[in-house]
Order: C-alpha cells, then sequence, then structure tokens
C-alpha cells in the first residue's frame, strides 16, 4: 500500500525552490524559508511565480516525486513527473474498455452513483446537524430527488443518459447548496456553479480545492500503473485527464464540499479574503489560500474505514485506494468497480 507521503504546497510569489543535498529548499531571496528531505514528500504543488531548480526537477523526477504547476488563483498548469512504466498490459486493459462504450458505462454508472449518493449524504447531514436553518423543506426535497436519480443512474446503460442524469443531479445539488451555509450568508451568497472563472468567493473556493483534488487524483492514477488521461466517463480531449477527473467524481462532496462549507461555516475563512479581478473573476487572496491549504492537508490526515476494504486508512490515502481498485478490475480481479460511497 502506498505511504501516505505529504505534499508541498509552494505559495509565496517569487520563492525558489532547488536541491539541497537530500533536501529540498525553498528561499525567498537569501533568506531560506523552508528545508524538507526529498524522502518525505509525494508532491509538489506551484502556484504562480513560483521557479524551481532543474536539478530538483531530475531528483524529483528520479524518485516518483510529482511537481504540478498552478496559476496564483490555482488553474492547472502542467505536471513534471518522470519516467513511469506503469503496467503495459494494464494499460492496454484501459485502453480498450475506454473505446468501448457499453463497458466504460458499466464502470462509469459506479462513479456517477457514488458521486449523487455523497452529495446527497451531504444535505441530509446539514439537515442534522442545522435542523432550524433556513430552506431546511428545500434540502430534505432535494435529497428525496437526488434518491430517485440514483435508482435512474443504476438503472442505466448508455454513457450519453448516465451523463445527462449526472448532469441533473448537479443541479439539484447545487440549487440549494446555498441553504447550507449557515456561519456568513451575506459574505458568501451562493446561487449556482460557475467557473472559468469562478464569480463569486463559493466558486472560487471550490474551484480551489477540486484543483487540488485534481492533482491527487493525478498521482494515483500513476502510482497505479494507469493512464490518468483516458478516462470512462470524461470522454478523450486533448490536455484533458478523463481519469483524474473521473476519479475525483466520488471525492467532491466528501472532500472538497464538505471542506468548503466547514471553513464558510465557522469563519475559518472570510468574504474580505476574496478579491473581484477586471476581468469579472473571483480570487483568493494569499492569506486565505494559505488558510484553505492547510486544511486541506489536515483533513487528509482524518481516519476513515474504507466502506469495501474494511481497513482504517486515511482520507488522503482514499483516492489511492480507489485506483488500486480500479487496476483491480482492469485485471480482472474484481467483478465491478466499488465507488467510494460516504456512510
Amino acid at each position: 500500500m502506498k505511504q501516505h507521503l505529504n505534499t508541498l504546497f509552494v505559495t509565496t510569489q517569487g520563492a525558489y525552490v532547488s536541491k539541497y543535498g537530500e533536501a529540498l529548499q525553498v528561499k525567498l531571496g537569501e533568506e531560506t524559508r523552508l528545508q524538507l528531505p526529498l524522502h518525505t514528500l509525494g508532491g509538489i504543488v506551484c502556484f504562480g511565480l513560483v521557479n524551481i531548480s532543474p536539478w530538483l526537477m531530475h531528483a524529483c523526477a528520479e524518485r516518483g516525486i510529482a511537481i504540478s504547476f498552478l496559476s496564483e488563483q490555482g488553474k492547472f498548469l502542467a505536471r513534471v513527473l518522470g519516467f513511469t512504466p506503469g503496467n503495459v498490459l494494464l494499460r492496454r486493459e484501459q485502453y480498450r474498455r475506454a473505446d468501448d462504450e457499453s463497458r466504460s458505462a458499466v464502470i462509469a454508472r459506479n462513479l456517477v452513483t457514488a458521486k449523487v449518493a455523497n452529495a446527497r449524504t451531504v444535505l441530509l447531514r446539514s439537515v442534522r446537524d442545522y435542523p432550524e436553518g433556513q430552506g431546511r423543506a428545500a434540502v430534505q426535497a432535494a435529497a428525496a430527488r437526488l434518491a430517485h436519480t440514483i435508482q435512474q443512474v443504476q438503472a442505466a446503460d448508455r454513457l450519453d443518459l448516465i451523463r445527462g442524469i449526472e448532469g441533473e443531479s448537479a443541479s439539484i445539488y447545487f440549487a440549494v447548496f446555498g441553504h447550507l451555509i449557515t456561519g456568513q450568508p451575506d459574505g458568501f451568497a451562493f446561487t449556482g456553479r460557475n467557473r472559468r472563472p469562478p464569480l463569486d468567493p463559493v466558486n472560487a473556493l471550490l474551484s480551489f480545492l477540486y484543483a487540488m483534488l485534481g492533482h491527487d487524483a493525478r498521482a494515483a492514477c500513476e502510482a497505479a500503473g494507469l493512464d490518468s488521461q483516458v478516462g470512462f466517463l470524461h470522454r478523450d480531449r486533448p490536455g484533458r485527464p478523463g481519469l483524474a477527473l473521473d476519479l475525483i467524481e466520488e471525492f467532491r462532496p466528501f472532500l472538497a464540499d464538505r471542506l468548503a462549507l466547514t471553513l464558510i461555516n465557522r469563519q475559518q475563512v472570510h468574504a474580505k479574503g476574496f478579491r473581484k479581478t477586471e476581468s469579472g473573476g473571483v480570487e483568493m487572496s494569499e492569506d486565505t489560500r494559505k488558510t484553505v491549504l492547510i486544511a486541506y492537508q489536515k483533513r487528509k490526515q482524518d481516519e476513515i474505514t474504507h466502506p469495501f476494504l474494511g481497513e482504517q486508512t486515511t482520507v488522503g490515502l482514499l483516492i489511492h485506494l480507489q485506483a488500486r481498485l480500479l487496476a483491480r478490475l482492469l485485471r480482472g480481479d474484481l467483478d465491478a468497480y466499488p465507488a467510494f460511497v460516504w456512510k
């Protein structure tokens, strides 16, 4: 089983990250801000104007440490990863299944079922935690509609139908998502999901967390010997990591959405930590981004029992376990993909 290695997030603009013996060193000008042994790292994520030395890239490539480059607002730009041989037979089977829409639909159905079930759990937990909250009836009604949607997707046998149901479920879910914001409703008004660019603080926060999930999912695919570009629910598109996007569907409600709600409702982030750009989009301040990253890393350390394996693990390892379960399916060790359903 993959060990839970840490991900280093470098957000300080103008920072220079280099190799120092068998360690990584982060400097700002002549000041050393951080020094970490390379063997403790599983990934490096750089935001905005962050420079990395070629020697560090070489060392990370040799050790299987992925380096991701994102814009200052969290938009994915590029990824540097060394040679990943994976398993040629595994990848050939992945490509064969991806080319077969009926077989892809079987996997996609389980992915979407888990996503909708986890979204429904987010709604039900909010009703339980805030029984007197505004919009309680609307949230309960949405949860009931999602229960019906789960039955619909389980009966679907075509990819286009599964995608249509997934889109409908997302509309139902996000139509009441604003009712789940109880701590700072004025500063974090939410009327619907938008992106590229996000137009309000809630969407900016969600998009940022989804980008973090995407980084973890790509790493999980590569570590399991899978091709992160070739998905089953998300079809091939140049530059799009289809399989990584498939994997994060199960975790959007459970990890990203719940964390966003916690940060807002517990007032760990504030509306003043977001600003509107000239293009009309909304972005986070550096301090807010650091708060979110720390909370994300801390959440990944929480322990949970895997619903299929019955083993104790950490939240951060869940996506790696799911990638390995998918690989086992492709190898013929499992009859179906056991998507992660939060209980």
